[in-house]
């Protein structure tokens, strides 16, 4: 990769902040904003793009964010944990991904749910766990919901939105994403599954 003499600087000065404040990783791209890093549990070998945003509110100062080894997150990256937020190991996430394991209020259809009439930011916040799974790659502009489970080598892609549960070694797309694609590891080939 060539950067002229300006991006030179910024990846030094991103070194050395990495190499301070982050000795596990492999680099951090500033800015990097992370709000309660006591609750965030990074694994060797993170990196992150430029404008990454990641913060935790546990009300017991435990950690509620767990970063897996290798994790790649590239620009624009933002990851909110209340409850539990699991990053497996060699995950890939592209630039200007979101994932929570909260929202404002709960929409479920049951006796939790929040009045509309209700200002939105007033509403309780409602957590369910996120975990995604080992060599996961998530495609550019995803959107990762409360309460979902991403299936270990599962692909998704561009512009999906993750709201349910996908198995692993799936291809899946769409809002919400569903499987198109999974892995035959009889012929080592992706097969349609429509």
């Amino acid at each position: 990769m060539r950067y002229d003499f300006l991006g030179l600087m910024r990846i030094g000065i991103s070194f050395l902040y990495t190499k301070i404040f982050f000795r596990k990783a492999k680099i951090i791209r500033l800015p990097f904003d992370v709000r309660n890093k006591r609750n965030i549990v990074f694994g060797n070998g993170f990196s992150s793009g430029f404008n990454c945003r990641l913060e935790t509110y546990s009300e017991k100062n435990v950690p509620c964010m767990f970063i897996g080894e290798n994790v790649q997150i590239n620009d624009y990256v933002h990851i909110t944990a209340i409850d539990k937020v699991e990053i497996g190991n060699n995950v890939l996430i592209a630039s200007k991904v979101y994932i929570s394991d909260c929202s404002h209020g709960s929409y479920a259809g049951d006796e939790y749910d929040s009045n509309p009439d209700t200002v939105p930011s007033n509403r309780p916040l409602f957590t369910k766990p996120v975990i995604i799974e080992n060599n996961v790659w998530l495609g550019e502009f995803v959107s990762v919901l409360p309460g979902v489970t991403i299936g270990k080598g599962t692909i998704v892609g561009a512009n999906s939105v993750v709201s349910k549960d996908l198995p692993p070694y799936v291809i899946a797309v769409g809002s919400p994403a569903k499987p198109i694609k999974k892995f035959n590891f009889d012929t080592q080939k992706w097969v349609k599954t429509y």
